[in-house]
């Protein structure tokens, strides 16, 4: 059977393109993959050991079978909708600037009292870099799932809290302009909106399949991650 295969970030570049083909019999594995992209397409072959693999939207391994149809995904390690009206939901991938205020509103309910908010913004200064603007790319259907994903763990682990709000921007974005926003709402600021707000960011890190490039006086640069998935990330 033929897979198709989308590539993002560093791995895209490494190509040349945005997707990639291989042959691979019926009943492949997902180390049968990864094989015959590293005969096919040497140029990946150097990233092929810490790269990602998603099928249909979720995380896969190497025992995973692949099946006609199925969408393939490989990447680097990673750098919406509404609930009911008392447990508000958001998440969403956007090329407009965030609206804090519209976040606010979007995660409280008559019953909130409490509002923590987390916000990450572009530096122009990375060490001994200068930084002059970043472009941020995602893997969008895979990225809202995980997202979902987060605000589910969030209400899990904190049975109190009311709204939940992750929002990520893609494209082009400069200098003090704001990448990312985690917002929580619960009745009362003792009831872990700030221990959640802090899960979302650190896990959108973690499982989330967005990247970064950092473009400056240095040149261009993808920014990944270390955290590799586990079983564990994968959604019940």
């Amino acid at each position: 059977m033929e897979v198709q295969i989308r590539l993002f970030a560093t791995l895209k570049d490494r190509a040349g393109r945005e997707q990639i083909s291989v042959q691979l019999p019926d009943g492949a594995s997902v180390a049968d993959l990864l094989k015959a992209v590293g005969e096919t397409y040497p140029a990946l072959q150097p990233y092929l050991s810490s790269a990602v693999v998603a099928i249909n939207h979720e995380f896969a391994f190497p025992e995973d079978r692949l099946r006609p149809g199925d969408e393939v995904a490989l990447f680097p390690p990673v750098s919406g909708g509404e609930g009911d009206s008392l447990r508000p939901e958001l998440v969403a991938l956007t090329t407009e600037p965030i609206d804090l205020n519209a976040l606010v509103r979007a995660v409280i309910t008559p019953r909130s009292g409490a509002v923590a908010l987390f916000t990450g913004v572009v530096r122009g200064e990375e060490g001994d870099r200068r930084v002059e603007f970043l472009e941020y790319e995602a893997y969008q259907p895979m990225a809202e799932a995980k997202m979902r994903q987060i605000a589910a763990e969030i209400r899990e682990r904190w049975p109190l809290i009311h709204g939940v709000a992750l929002v990520q921007r893609v494209g082009r974005m400069e200098v003090g302009e704001i990448t990312v926003a985690v917002v929580v709402s619960s009745g009362h600021r003792h009831e872990g909106v700030f221990e959640a707000a802090r899960y979302g960011i650190d896990r959108l890190k973690e499982i989330v399949p967005v990247w970064k490039k950092e473009i400056g006086s240095h040149g261009e640069v993808w920014i990944e991650g270390h955290y590799h998935p586990s079983p564990a990330d994968v959604s019940s």
